[in-house]
């Protein structure tokens, strides 16, 4: 087996440059890295994390790969209750998991994504919040070297499974209830969705357009980016304009509400995902609740029976229209 040292040798630079490349420390020229790269590859070197991954009787291990939502100074509940239930699940099974930033592997090119899982001893893993401009984390999904289950994005092969609600459904329950308890002669309803690149934001304003078709209101659609203060800005413009606000996610639904409330003008408002914030938001609001805890341990039961040799399906998994009640969170 090849050594770091005859790497080192091969690529003339030291043993500690070629564990630096290895590691991505920073402050390493271009140049330098792809000569050690080079010789890595020349000479089919395995780094001993990896050799003894591959050589470790251990298995079953999985990563939960998460993209943290960087645009609310919130605590972000929807991932730490992906977390929880995913940890806990995880715990009943006896599944030894790891959790992963999708910013720990950002830079890395799908080689070297591969190679850190590998390191790992990681067998499978579940993605929470991949969207279409993870283009690396699709070829990973595509490439069928680990099992994996997606939540909430409907891409599906032999090694790779999904766990979602029926997001377009839900889009079309909630609207459809809120503007149907409100609805007027000739009510206009803004409709502010999130990210194009969500693979959910497609889904939803197919929910949307399916009600429209059918209770025929005038629609107004803007993009509001899951931001709150999008929301906030874009329900500020269409305000005396609109009679109906329909949100595709329940930060954008508080913001929406908010903006509102310092117009002094009242528009019913619906939100989408069923976080704990909606309660306290100062009127009740429709919203879809999502039991992201146990979607979250669906997936882990997932990628379990996948480890154990099954193939790939989908899951679709219940979600209720409710109003959250403050009294209802406090305890």
């Amino acid at each position: 087996m090849v050594s770091i040292k005859e790497v080192a040798s091969h690529a003339g630079v030291s043993i500690s440059t070629v564990s630096k490349v290895l590691n991505d420390y920073p402050n390493i020229s271009e140049e330098t890295r792809s000569r050690v790269r080079s010789s890595i590859e020349r000479l089919h070197y395995v780094p001993n994390t990896v050799a003894s991954a591959l050589s470790s009787k251990q298995s079953g291990r999985a990563a939960l790969l998460i993209n943290l939502n960087a645009q609310t100074q919130a605590v972000d509940e929807i991932d730490m209750q992906y977390l929880a239930g995913a940890i806990h699940r995880a715990g009943e099974l006896g599944m030894d998991v790891i959790t992963v930033f999708f910013s720990m592997i950002r830079d890395k090119n799908l080689a070297e994504i591969k190679n850190y899982f590998k390191s790992q001893n990681i067998e499978g893993i579940i993605i929470y919040g991949m969207s279409e401009k993870d283009t690396k984390l699709r070829e990973l999904v595509d490439s069928g070297e680990f099992k994996i289950v997606l939540v909430d994005v409907p891409v599906l092969n032999e090694t790779t499974s999904v766990v979602r609600i029926d997001h377009a459904q839900a889009q079309y329950d909630v609207a459809g209830k809120t503007i149907l308890e409100n609805k007027g002669p000739s009510d206009k309803v803004l409709y502010i969705y999130g990210k194009t690149e969500a693979y959910v934001t497609k889904e939803r304003i197919l929910g949307m357009r399916r009600l429209q078709e059918e209770l025929q209101f005038e629609l107004f659609m803007e993009q509001g980016n899951f931001s709150e203060k999008q929301a906030r800005n874009i329900t500020f413009q269409y305000a005396d304009a609109i009679d109906i606000i329909v949100c595709a996610s329940d930060l954008m639904a508080i913001g929406a509400m908010k903006a509102l409330i310092e117009k002094d003008v009242f528009h019913p408002v619906c939100g989408f995902d069923g976080i704990t914030l909606m309660a306290y938001a100062g009127k009740q609001m429709n919203t879809v609740c999502q039991n992201f805890a146990n979607i979250s341990a669906e997936a882990v039961c997932e990628l379990g029976r996948l480890m154990k040799g099954g193939e790939g399906r989908m899951i679709i998994l219940p979600h209720t229209i409710a109003q959250l009640q403050y009294l209802d969170m406090i305890c």
